[in-house]
Parts: structure tokens; C-alpha cells; sequence
């Protein structure tokens, strides 16, 4: 009986939260057939940006028929299974998943004949439309991978998984739940609705499990300075002589700083400043509608630069070494442009993380970048005055769509689960917002119309820019499994510099390629003293070693960072505390 009274009155909890969600959901004029654009007319720009070239494709009428026989007794051998099946007796499957793919490790997907059809089925079609796509001739690179991301979205937002009739797990947790967790399903459901307004940002970690910080970005240190743009944080100094050249990071405006400090284990700011750096963070805004103005240019001149001067403040020491990561270091390498320009020689190194400076080839994201599909973005942001961040964040997700949507699509609201407490996915989910006008300045001149590699194509603070100018000597660390900034893209940036310079590969992705702390002993690296005229030259004569890259970097930044001398603490010399780290900025959420 008291089983029974827990179950209604958990029943009724959820089902009360579920109208409060729906009557507030209403109150705020949501509109549920909006879920996933802010504007309508983008999912048609994206999807019609293909139409022209795809009436320019070839279909191979061989192919074509050698797919449709192949399809043919692939459905001839599943009616066959379908019949053993029900028969109870051993099957091999048609078609199987990927070794990856877990969404039909469930038992009811080999034992059960309409669940073992479905999924075979879908399978099936989802290998047919694969072959069909890489069929066709007469495509563009750009055109044939934009043309695969949208069949694979299409295909796999239709997989069984995704429906509740059709996910056994679902309809099995429904029955041994009494429905209650179809009632917790449709209330986590409905709170992402009314956080993302009319972007459907499924939650993928229990962000009330973490508080900037509270238990994620606890590095002790001190806001020294602010203004529009951006806080600088000074780290407290933990050992008894530190270096006399100080250390800036300059971190992505897309994301918020702390990836690079998520717990103490993982902190690259805390193992930095162990190695005796005094350690400098620029901690972005999250900007409104009221930077609708604000500029790349200005992300330079009152962001880099600024910092740049703030830090020989608060040290006395005008000579730095920097750190840019992804487009941080865009930004950086810009910066440093700018500077040889006008004769300021004040860095003495600079590091670039993951950093794209030649952007031929983008990556993955490359499926959103056409001039339509530019063209949509702007005149969306142009009417906002903001790129919103929660957009930027589907838009990653849906790169890796089953493991960043629908795994917690069928998780959240399928089986009405909570989200697990995940560090990394809290920071994911921590959006911020791009400024129009610099958003499309970046956007246009650098992913679209590569000019940044260019000498003199961009001007910035008056000055024309030529990358080939910078002689600081640098290191770039890029990512083996990168998909946001492909290393061999990052390697042509790399070649662009005509400096001492030295280039690492880290082993995983764009985080954990980056983020790895010698205590893991998760990944290793690669290294080549000699720069080869292409990446793959680089790699085929490169030097695999174990562990983390971070002490091979400290070795090598050894010579730019001076004498040791007394600890620095922020506040003691010409800026003073304005608060505690992390600041204000970081905590800034959109809602």
C-alpha cells in the first residue's frame, strides 16, 4: 500500500509540473510548431541551397540498378529472417549496425519478429540511401558532403529509436511504470521547450548538479579588470617563484572560458599556473542586442589588445606569451598581425589550440556555409541583432546528431529519464551569443571568402594584415579527430607563419585532443621538428609519444618565459580587485 501511495503521489507531482510547464509555456506565447528555427524561411535556404547543383548530378543508371537489386534481396533474405524469427530460430541479420551504433542493442530488436522487421527495415533503407547519395555524379566536395549531412539527418532523425511505439525500451519502461514515465518524459520534454524558446535544445546533463564557481571553474583568482567586452582574470600565484614573462589565454567567444578549468583534475589554468605562470584569463561577455554593433575589429582592438595592456599593468612586464584556442586563436593570430604592423613586438610566444587560419576546408561545419545559406544567417541576425548561442549549439549537435540529440531525445523524453551530471556537457549547454556585426564579418570574410590567409586582404585598426608577416615564435596544437577544425586544415595555417614554429598533433578530439592532463594517460601525441610541405608528409615522418603534450609544451615555452622572480599576487600592483574569479561574466546564462 505504501508503494502504491509513493506511485500516486509521484504520478501527480510530475503530472502538476507538466500543466505548470504547458500553462507557462502558453503564458509565453510559444508556439509549438516553431521547435527548432528561429527563422522559418532558414530550413528553406538551407535545404534549397542543394537544388541547382543536384539538377546538375549525374544518376548512373548502372548503379542505380545494381542498388535496386542488391535492395531487392536484401527485403527477399528479410522476409525469409522475419519467418525464422517468429519460428524462434537463429538469425543473421540483413543489415547490422555499426560497432558504434547502440541504438538497437536491445534484445527485442533480434527476438521479437515486428521489432526485428522494423529495425532491419530501417536499416536497409538507411544503407540504400547511403549508396544512392554517394552514387551520384557530377557533385561538388562542398556540394556531395552537404547533400550526405542532410540525407543523414533526415535518415537517422526517422530511425525506430526516436518513436515511442517503435523503441521496445520505451514501451517496456512505460508498462513497468504505469505510464508515469511517459508522464516524466512529456515534463522534461516541456521544460526544454520553455528554456530554449523556439529552439529545441534537448538537455543532455542535470545542469542543476553544477554552479560556475561552486564545483566547476574553482581556480582561485581575481577579476583585475573589465570592460564591455570582456573581464581578466589573475590567477593567485601556488608556487614560491614564478616566471617574469606573464602568460595570456585568449579563449573562444563562441563558448565560455572554462573549458579549460571544468574540475581541479581537469584544469589545464591550474596545471598552468603549478608551472609557475602567472596566469591571465579573458572571460567574454555574453553580449545582447545591444552589441548588435560591435565588431571583429573591436573584439582586437578593446578585447586582445586591451588585455594585452592590462597585463603589463597589473605585472610591470610588457613582454607576454600568449595562448589562443580554436578562434581565439583566429583571433590571436589577427592580433599579431596587427601588431608586427605597427612595429609591437611585445609578444614573445604565442600557442594556438585547434586553430583555423586557412579556411578552405572547415570541416564538418562546412554544410552550413554556401553564400544562400550565409545570406540567411545574416539577415537573421541583421533582424535580432545577435547570432543566438542556443542556434550555435544545435548547429555543433547536430555534426554528431546521435550521440549530441536524439541518444537523450529517447533518454529524456522516450523513457523519461533525467539527464546524467556531465561536466563537459554542462559547458556545451552553456550558450553564448555572437554580435551581429561581427559574426558576420567572421562568417563571410573568413569561412566563406577565406581571406584571412590572404596578405592585405583584411584591414584591421587601420592596418592591412598579412599572416606570413608574424615571426613570433609559435606552437600549434591541433586535434587527430577534430571535426570542428580539421588538423590538416590547422597544419595550413600553420605554414603560414614565417617564424620559428612547431606543430603538435594530439591524439582524440577538439576537447580532449586539447584538454588533456598528464595524470589521464588517456592520449598521446605526435611530433615532427621538420615543417613538410603537406600535413600528410608531416604525419607519415612524425614521432609518436604517450601521454599528455602539456609537459612537451612547457619545455618548449621555457625559453620565452625569463627569470624567476616573486610570486604576484592580483591586486598588488597598479589594477586593483574588482571580485573573485570567476566573475561575473562567465555566469551570465540565456534564457
Amino acid at each position: 500500500m505504501g508503494s502504491l501511495n509513493t506511485f500516486a503521489k509521484d504520478y501527480l507531482r510530475h503530472a502538476s509540473a507538466l500543466v505548470k510547464l504547458s500553462r507557462d509555456m502558453f503564458a509565453r506565447g510559444m508556439d509549438p510548431a516553431r521547435l527548432t528555427n528561429p527563422d522559418n524561411s532558414f530550413v528553406f535556404d538551407v535545404s534549397s541551397s542543394l537544388t541547382s547543383a543536384l539538377r546538375d548530378a549525374v544518376i548512373n543508371p548502372t548503379k542505380v540498378m545494381q542498388d535496386n537489386a542488391e535492395l531487392a534481396l536484401q527485403y527477399r533474405k528479410l522476409a525469409q529472417n522475419v519467418v525464422l524469427t517468429t519460428l524462434k530460430q537463429p538469425t543473421e541479420p540483413v543489415v547490422s549496425p555499426e560497432r558504434s551504433d547502440h541504438r538497437f542493442d536491445d534484445e527485442a530488436w533480434q527476438r521479437n519478429p515486428i521489432y526485428y522487421a522494423i529495425g532491419q527495415t530501417y536499416l536497409i533503407n538507411a544503407q540504400y540511401m547511403d549508396r544512392f547519395t554517394r552514387d551520384l555524379e557530377g557533385l561538388t566536395d562542398a556540394n556531395r558532403r552537404q547533400l550526405e549531412f542532410l540525407v543523414r539527418q533526415y535518415v537517422n532523425a526517422l530511425a525506430p529509436t526516436n518513436f515511442f511505439i517503435t523503441n521496445p525500451k520505451a514501451v517496456r519502461k512505460c508498462r513497468q511504470t504505469w505510464g508515469l514515465s511517459v508522464v516524466q518524459g512529456l515534463e522534461n520534454f516541456g521544460r526544454d521547450l520553455l528554456r530554449s524558446r523556439q529552439l529545441l535544445n534537448v538537455s543532455m546533463t542535470d545542469e542543476k548538479a553544477f554552479e560556475v564557481g561552486k564545483n566547476i571553474a574553482t581556480t582561485p583568482g581575481k577579476v583585475i579588470f573589465q570592460n564591455r567586452l570582456f573581464q581578466l582574470i589573475q590567477y593567485e600565484p601556488t608556487t614560491d617563484r614564478v616566471h617574469q614573462t606573464p602568460l595570456l589565454v585568449v579563449p573562444p567567444f563562441i563558448n565560455k572560458y572554462y573549458i579549460m578549468e571544468l574540475t581541479e583534475r581537469k584544469s589545464l589554468v591550474r596545471w598552468l599556473v603549478a608551472q609557475g605562470h602567472t596566469v591571465f584569463m579573458m572571460s567574454w561577455v555574453n553580449p545582447d542586442a545591444s552589441y548588435r554593433d560591435t565588431t571583429f575589429e573591436d573584439y582586437v582592438q578593446e578585447g586582445v589588445l586591451a588585455a594585452m595592456d592590462a597585463v603589463q599593468e597589473a605585472t610591470g612586464e610588457r613582454e607576454i606569451n600568449t595562448i589562443g584556442y580554436c578562434v581565439g586563436g583566429t583571433l590571436l593570430a589577427t592580433t599579431l598581425a596587427h601588431l608586427k604592423k605597427v612595429g609591437d613586438d611585445r609578444v614573445k610566444s604565442s600557442t594556438f589550440f585547434a586553430t583555423l587560419l586557412d579556411f578552405n576546408d572547415p570541416g564538418e561545419i562546412g554544410v552550413y556555409l554556401n553564400e544562400r545559406i550565409v545570406q540567411a544567417l545574416e539577415n537573421y541576425i541583421d533582424r535580432i541583432g545577435y547570432y543566438d548561442g542556443r542556434f550555435i549549439a544545435l548547429s555543433f549537435s547536430s555534426l554528431k546528431e546521435n550521440n549530441l540529440i536524439w541518444s537523450y531525445f529517447v533518454n529524456n523524453y522516450l523513457m523519461g529519464e533525467p539527464p546524467l551530471p556531465f561536466d563537459l556537457l554542462y559547458w556545451n549547454s552553456d550558450s553564448t551569443n555572437l554580435p551581429a556585426a561581427m559574426y558576420r564579418y567572421y562568417l563571410r570574410e573568413m569561412y566563406l571568402n577565406n581571406k584571412l590567409r590572404e596578405p592585405g586582404a583584411l584591414t584591421i585598426a587601420g592596418t592591412p594584415i598579412d599572416l606570413t608577416d608574424i615571426d613570433t615564435p609559435a606552437m600549434f596544437v591541433s586535434a587527430q579527430q577534430d571535426h570542428i577544425a580539421l588538423w590538416k586544415s590547422t597544419y595550413s595555417g600553420f605554414r603560414l607563419f614565417s617564424g620559428e614554429k612547431h606543430f603538435v598533433l594530439g591524439q582524440s578530439g577538439h576537447i580532449a585532443g586539447i584538454i588533456n592532463p598528464p595524470e589521464s594517460g588517456k592520449y598521446g601525441y605526435y611530433t615532427n621538428r621538420s615543417e613538410e610541405e603537406n600535413p600528410e608528409s608531416w604525419f607519415d615522418n612524425a614521432d609518436h609519444h604517450e601521454g599528455s603534450w602539456w609537459p612537451h609544451w612547457q619545455d618548449w615555452v621555457s625559453r620565452f618565459q625569463g627569470e624567476e622572480v616573486a610570486p604576484r599576487v592580483p591586486g598588488d600592483n597598479a589594477l586593483d580587485v574588482i571580485e573573485d574569479a570567476p566573475g561575473s561574466y562567465v555566469k551570465v546564462r540565456l534564457v
